[in-house]
């Protein structure tokens, strides 16, 4: 079975298919080369950068030849899931390997837009010395941080908080009434708005409208702090914008954007914006992880 790996995976998984058996192909193909590249291919792993749209599982249709797709990470909306398995193309991700480490990169955000550690550190290397203008940071104890999404990402990040004195609410489809406690209470939206000192979203894209716009925004609390690791298209950036200016928010931690890399200049250089490039899954520990559960995925498939 012939393995294209387009994105790069940890050494040690690709050994590992290599080891089973596996012919391993690593090599980043530009959108209009590889729809005629995958024909060779019996599966092929990607992460975020490599899109797989219609046109190029058309070509891959041509010989017949690919079966798998696998989408080393949580989110599949660079991939048409829908066509591909219309087609016979079985898609597959890896649901669990970057949990913790998003969760810890949402929370890493939340300690920076309480304490200014963005903007301060900037400041600090352009030779000022501020002390005062960051000296009045809150803490995270006490504080209530709403979750959108307490599937795997949010539940770890809902944890982390508890842990740390904050009272949780929680937004989910699907509920788990045993995860209730003293400090931990599911909610609906508009309570999680009005409550929340702190809000973080772990969803999917969902649908056209932004979960987070004009209306939601009016409907949060006074000086909230928004952290956003999951969709760029989950918050309309421009009212964030709007609300970080005018101080309806106190800040946002934001690793996802609209468009990536991002065009929103005002936005990711606002000095009320903790902002990273899409970094979320990205540590050694979540990378060797993923590149297990890939190994898992494929040689589970092809058994």
């Amino acid at each position: 079975m012939n393995i294209l790996v387009t994105d790069g995976m940890d050494a040690s998984a690709v050994q590992s298919l290599r080891d089973a058996g596996f012919a391993v192909t690593e090599q980043f193909y530009a959108p209009e080369e590889l729809g005629k590249a995958l024909r060779d291919f019996d599966a092929v792993v990607v992460r975020s950068a490599t899109k797989v749209r219609k046109t190029h599982i058309d070509e891959a249709l041509e010989t017949g030849r690919l079966k798998l797709i696998v989408r080393g990470g949580v989110g599949t909306d660079n991939i048409d899931v829908p066509y591909a398995e219309e087609k016979g193309i079985a898609v597959r991700n890896t649901p669990n390997a970057s949990s913790n480490s998003v969760a810890e990169l949402a929370l890493g955000h939340m300690f920076s837009c309480a304490r200014f550690l963005s903007v301060a550190g900037e400041t600090m290397r352009a030779g000022k010395w501020e002390k005062k203008a960051y000296g009045k940071g809150v803490e995270l104890r006490g504080k209530t941080l709403g979750v959108i999404g307490y599937g795997r990402i949010g539940k770890r990040l809902g944890d982390m908080a508890q842990a740390l004195g904050m009272q949780v609410l929680a937004y989910d489809v699907r509920r788990v009434p045993e995860w209730e406690s003293d400090t931990m209470h599911y909610a609906e939206l508009d309570e999680i708005f009005a409550r929340s000192d702190f809000m973080s979203l772990h969803t999917p894209a969902i649908g056209d409208k932004p979960l987070i716009d004009a209306e939601a925004i009016g409907k949060m609390k006074d000086g909230a702090i928004l952290i956003n690791t999951s969709r760029g298209s989950n918050v309309d950036e421009e009212a964030l914008l709007q609300a970080l200016n005018s101080g309806k928010l106190r800040a946002a931690g934001l690793d996802v954007w609209a468009e990536e890399p991002p065009r929103n200049e005002a936005l990711y250089r606002h000095p009320k914006v903790s902002c990273t490039p899409h970094i979320g899954a990205a540590t050694l520990e979540a990378q060797a992880r993923v590149g297990a559960e890939v190994v898992s995925v494929i040689q589970k498939f092809f058994a």
